[in-house]
């Protein structure tokens, strides 16, 4: 069978739908020696191995071809190369492709839907218009966890005996990593609360901030707060509360980090904090628990199905909760050494090669490999 993936995100971002896109291409070519895959991407470089890249550059100076390229000359091209499979890992794939062609898209999550607030505006018609038509169109629909399943049939009931849940994994360069030249490149002098993402509003900073604020104004101990994330949308309102905090100065803001860098920043926090309202997985916690890192982690979506019994959990809505959480994990160096041990293990229940089997073995039980 010829698997063709829409890999633009491998060349077009840096985040968390970039790092699915890589890792499940490099798991697939791992463990799939039966079938040939192609890429349709914007250029060829860093290439894969086991799979032919299909470079088609985007024309940056008009302003129609990037819609063309996506909706029709894909589809067009999967058409005269004979694919039988189109993987689309970011949702939005071709309008005009040969019915024969089997369609199988991935929903990372609903959050456009579920929390429109959060998301600009283009964003929020771009997912009313056409994600209805793109569930419709879909063979086969893969998402990162149960919590996500549900809202997708909860949302679209049609998808019910069409939408699976995989689980995704971690690459095997996050383990413990204690490197204090990385903590010293980047100002982080004394023990330190860190989180991990892109900076948006529905990480829920605003809830770090304020919990961060009430544990400094409890505890004498000097704990620092790092930030790690490149800048998303709508986020100036939480660098204005960042510059009028009052223990500002121990704030540090490193925006996008390496990804060589963060294993060493996981690996040596006092604790990973992620409050997010609202994840289709929360890749970052299974970062941080690879590392060792103790997590405390919001109670909402799916974290609980990613960070199991491992991490102490806090609603998002609740700054004293959070507050407690800190001061629990900061007081207590036995109960994070026990919290570093249980990462560990709940890491290990994920993996890409695991990810990769379940992909293959639910698109030859949906009659899509032959």
């Amino acid at each position: 069978m010829r698997i063709a993936i829409l890999a633009d995100p491998i060349d077009n971002q840096s985040a968390g739908v970039h790092t699915f896109t890589r890792e499940m291409i490099h798991s697939l070519l791992r463990n799939d020696r039966e079938n040939e895959y192609l890429l349709f991407r914007r250029k060829k470089n860093p290439a894969f191995a086991g799979a032919r890249s299909i470079a088609i550059p985007l024309l940056r100076w008009t302003l129609i071809f990037p819609a063309l390229r996506l909706f029709m000359i894909f589809g067009r091209l999967a058409g005269r190369l004979k694919v039988d499979v189109v993987i689309e890992p970011a949702h939005f794939g071709p309008f005009f492709m040969p019915r024969r062609v089997k369609r199988v898209t991935v929903i990372h999550d609903l959050t456009p839907l579920k929390f429109p607030e959060h998301h600009r505006w283009h964003s929020q018609v771009l997912q009313n218009l056409f994600l209805r038509r793109i569930m419709k169109k879909a063979d086969l629909i893969i998402t990162n966890s149960e919590n996500s399943r549900q809202d997708i049939i909860r949302q679209f009931p049609f998808t019910e005996e069409r939408v699976e849940k995989i689980y995704l994994g971690y690459d095997a360069s996050f383990s413990p990593d204690i490197r204090p030249e990385v903590l010293e490149q980047y100002g982080i002098t004394v023990p330190y609360f860190l989180f991990v993402s892109t900076i948006e509003p529905r990480k829920n900073l605003s809830l770090l901030l304020s919990a961060y604020l009430r544990f400094r104004m409890n505890n004498p101990m000097p704990v620092q707060l790092v930030i790690v994330g490149a800048r998303g949308w709508k986020c100036r309102r939480l660098f204005r509360e960042i510059s009028q905090h009052h223990f500002r100065s121990d704030i540090i803001i490193p925006g996008y980090v390496p990804r060589s860098d963060l294993p060493a920043l996981y690996s040596q926090t006092m604790a990973f904090v992620y409050p997010s309202y609202y994840e289709g997985f929360g890749l970052p916690v299974l970062e941080a628990m690879a590392c060792g890192a103790p997590c405390l982690v919001s109670n909402a979506s799916s974290l609980p199905e990613v960070a199991g019994r491992a991490a102490l959990m806090f609603n998002p809505f609740d700054v004293s909760d959070l507050t407690d959480q800190l001061e629990a994990v900061a007081g207590n160096p036995q109960q994070r050494i026990e919290m570093s041990a249980r990462s560990i293990k709940q890491a290990a229940k994920f993996s890409w090669d695991r990810f990769a089997g379940e992909f293959l073995d639910i698109l030859s039980s949906h009659k899509m490999l032959s």
